[in-house]
């Protein structure tokens, strides 16, 4: 297993199991790899779970002289955001939210920097962001208002049992999703889709559109919903020389699966597929923002933090799949 890129791996909420995966995630890679991972976030929160799961690795911070990774420990590039009275492992707080996107804010810093290619961020808590007053739907808005980059144009890939599928809306009420649906927002993310798939190594994508209503409306007893709008934004794509299926009923495309990776017009229809083959494996990539930023598809887990049994193995893969030599290009839409 070999590095090509320096990743940032920022701990995400400082009380859900973040910081330990995260710590457990540079020791497994603090000698594997040429490159060790970055881990970003308060230095406190980080020895606390450094000291319980990798006692055997020293810490070295990132100054502004000594701005590289170590081998054979583990790197902080220390973020002072979290009162070490908020550190509470296992409580939903708007002051650990806050740290939450002071980290994310680091880690952009760190790739602006030419320090690090890549980030993978560790859960986050929507409610606790919120709480914090900082609109916030998940990693792919918040890195669209970061980097100055029009919101309908990053959308979250979620990656796992074999599937990839792109998510034209993500989190917000089922009725506003399918209010905001148009062909432009759909084209687009299957434009993200492609741009993504070609930077995986897959030169000559095959997408598939899923329809919004049963059937793709079953030619208008269903409603005109696909006819309005996945039906002229799958031509679209088709006009620009993409191999672009449907729009078509979900259960049918999945059935086939012959398609690189599909769109899915909201939340559940693109997560449950993915979380039914992998419950908590799944790989979220934002695309469509310009660089390499992936997470993952489970939450914070806070009924488990500071407990020492949370599973690193999605953020993992998340590392290695942006680390990776085949990851030919910035992941852009």
């Amino acid at each position: 297993m070999a590095a090509a890129r320096a990743v940032a791996l920022t701990i995400g909420d400082p009380n859900g199991i973040g910081p330990e995966i995260a710590v457990k995630v540079a020791a497994v890679l603090a000698d594997a790899w040429a490159v060790p991972p970055i881990v970003v976030g308060d230095p406190a929160v980080i020895r606390y779970y450094a000291e319980r799961h990798a006692p055997q690795l020293p810490l070295h911070e990132l100054t502004a002289t000594t701005g590289a990774p170590a081998a054979h420990a583990i790197t902080i590039a220390p973020v002072s955001a979290l009162a070490a009275k908020a550190f509470v492992p296992g409580s939903v707080s708007a002051a650990a939210g806050a740290a939450t996107v002071a980290y994310v804010k680091a880690a952009l810093e760190l790739v602006r920097r030419g320090v690090a290619s890549a980030i993978v961020a560790c859960p986050h808590s929507e409610t606790a962001v919120n709480a914090a007053g900082i609109p916030f739907s998940g990693y792919p808005s918040l890195l669209a208002r970061l980097l100055g980059v029009p919101a309908d144009r990053v959308f979250l890939m979620l990656v796992g049992g074999g599937l990839r599928i792109v998510h034209a809306t993500l989190h917000e009420r089922l009725r506003d999703a399918l209010d905001r649906l148009s062909p432009d927002l759909v084209e687009a993310a299957g434009l993200a889709a492609v741009v993504a798939l070609r930077a995986l190594g897959i030169d000559q994508p095959r997408i598939g559109v899923f329809a919004i209503n049963p059937h793709g409306g079953e030619g208008g007893l269903f409603g005109d919903d696909d006819d309005r709008i996945t039906v002229p934004a799958a031509q679209r794509l088709r006009a620009a020389g993409i191999d672009a299926d449907g729009p078509t009923g979900a259960d049918t495309l999945l059935a086939r699966r012959d398609r690189d990776a599909y769109v899915a017009m909201y939340h559940d229809q693109g997560h449950v597929p993915v979380k039914l083959l992998a419950p908590r494996g799944s790989v979220a990539l934002s695309i469509g923002a310009g660089m390499l930023f992936a997470s993952v598809g489970h939450g914070s887990a806070f009924d488990i933090a500071g407990r020492g049994v949370a599973d690193p193995g999605a953020i993992l893969s998340a590392v290695e799949l942006v680390a990776s030599p085949a990851m030919r290009a910035p992941v852009v839409g």
